[in-house]
C-alpha cells in the first residue's frame, strides 16, 4: 500500500510525447495487416510488446531522482551524497567510458549523457568515447535495429579496446 507512480502514466507521458508517431505506426499497422504482410506486423507488435510493458515506480524513489537529478543537478554541482558520502565522479580513474547518445532524442538533450565526460575527468583520453547514433530516439539508444547493428557493435569494439581497464558505459538518463 505505498504510493507509487504509475507505470500507465509514465507509458502515458511516453506516447504523447510523440503521439503523431505513434499513431502513423498504428496506422501503418493496419494497412499490412489489409495487405498480409507478417514480417511488418510482427515487428511492430514485438517493438510495442516491449515498449508498453512498463512497471510502477515507488514514490519516494521518483521524486528523489526527479529532485536530485533534474530539479537540483546535485552531481554536476558537487552535491550528490551516497549513503552520507560525497559521490564525486573526479576521483573515477580506473575504467574506461564510453557514452551513447541518440540523435533525436526527445528525453535526455544532445550533451546530456557527453557531460560525463567532464564530470570523469581522471579517466586518460585513451579511455574515452562519446559517440551519437544518428536517426534515433531515446528509445532507439536502448533497443531497435539500428541498436544491434550499430551501438551494438561500438560498444563491443570499444570494450575490446579499452581491455586494460574495466569497461564503463553511460547511456542516456531513462
Amino acid at each position: 500500500m505505498r504510493d507509487v507512480y504509475p507505470g500507465f502514466l509514465q507509458l502515458s507521458g511516453f506516447i504523447s510525447m510523440n503521439l503523431d508517431r505513434h499513431t502513423d505506426a498504428h496506422k501503418n499497422l493496419f494497412k499490412n495487416l489489409v495487405k498480409g504482410d507478417g514480417d511488418l506486423v510482427d515487428k511492430h507488435r514485438d517493438f510495442y510488446d516491449e515498449y508498453l510493458a512498463v512497471m510502477d515506480l515507488s514514490a519516494e524513489y521518483y521524486l528523489q531522482t526527479v529532485d536530485l537529478v533534474f530539479v537540483k543537478h546535485a552531481l554536476p554541482k558537487g552535491e550528490m551524497t551516497h549513503r552520507g558520502k560525497p559521490v564525486d565522479p573526479s576521483k573515477i580513474t580506473r575504467v574506461a567510458l564510453m557514452t551513447v547518445e541518440g540523435e533525436n532524442d526527445d528525453i535526455s538533450g544532445l550533451g546530456q549523457t557527453e557531460a560525463t565526460h567532464g564530470l570523469c575527468s581522471a579517466i586518460p583520453d585513451h579511455l574515452r568515447v562519446h559517440y551519437v547514433q544518428k536517426g534515433v530516439g531515446h528509445y532507439g539508444v536502448f533497443n531497435g535495429s539500428r541498436f544491434k547493428s550499430e551501438i551494438v557493435p561500438r560498444i563491443s569494439d570499444f570494450m575490446v579496446s579499452s581491455a586494460i581497464a574495466k569497461p564503463a558505459l553511460a547511456v542516456a538518463a531513462e
